[in-house]
């Protein structure tokens, strides 16, 4: 079973990722992990990325899909693989494509958690965090006792940056643009299966089995 796991920011993809590589057991790639991985080893694509990175830059497409290239040619995605941020656009999905008929083998099953654009706003800039204890809370959904305060431990709690409603805004916008454009791919390829994500997480889970099947 190879798949790719599609979806805006703040749709509980790296969730789902997790229960679906044990399910199956299959891999789990995420190309953070990848670039974490590359940097740490001190390989010559981990070190061209982290140049990027480093300033804060996009790691250019030949980098990042040779890579994933690497990864796929590991002996434990023989069996199959789920994959997690890549691909972003439909080049990279082309090239993704390229690399596996070379292997003999394309994807299953492009999977899609679609979560509304409102409810992710809703759900990612009503976190809160705790920077001492590191507790996590939601103002709407898990809220403290008392507002503000971690029942833990009494520190603050805060908004990250990324939780911000500005930039939740700014990324489901770079989304729709680069990103949005692989359900339309994959869906002419008629491997999409789509499952509703807004949702509580045991139940998209289940939703995802019975899309996904044996």
């Amino acid at each position: 079973m190879r798949i790719i796991l599609l979806g805006p920011p703040g749709a509980g993809k790296g969730t789902q990722a997790q229960s679906i590589s044990n399910h199956y057991k299959i891999p789990h790639i995420s190309t953070g992990d990848i670039f974490r991985h590359n940097i740490s080893e001190g390989t010559d694509l981990g070190s061209l990325a982290k140049n990027y990175m480093d300033k804060g830059l996009l790691v250019p497409d030949d980098v990042t899909i040779k890579l994933i290239e690497k990864r796929l040619n590991e002996s434990d995605t023989a069996k199959g693989f789920l994959l997690d941020g890549f691909p972003r656009t439909v080049n990279q999905a082309k090239a993704l494509d390229k690399i596996l008929e070379k292997k003999g083998v394309e994807i299953t099953k492009a999977l899609y958690i679609n979560v509304h654009r409102d409810y992710i706003v809703e759900r990612m800039s009503g976190r809160r965090m705790c920077f001492s204890c590191g507790a996590s809370y939601h103002t709407k959904f898990s809220p403290p006792l008392i507002e503000g305060i971690c029942d833990n431990c009494g520190s603050e709690l805060k908004q990250r940056d990324d939780d911000k409603k500005e930039t939740v805004l700014e990324r489901l916008d770079i989304y729709d643009f680069q990103t949005k454009p692989l359900i339309d791919f994959y869906d002419n390829k008629s491997i999409l299966i789509e499952v509703d994500g807004a949702q509580a997480i045991n139940l998209v889970f289940e939703n995802v089995l019975k899309a996904l099947g044996e």
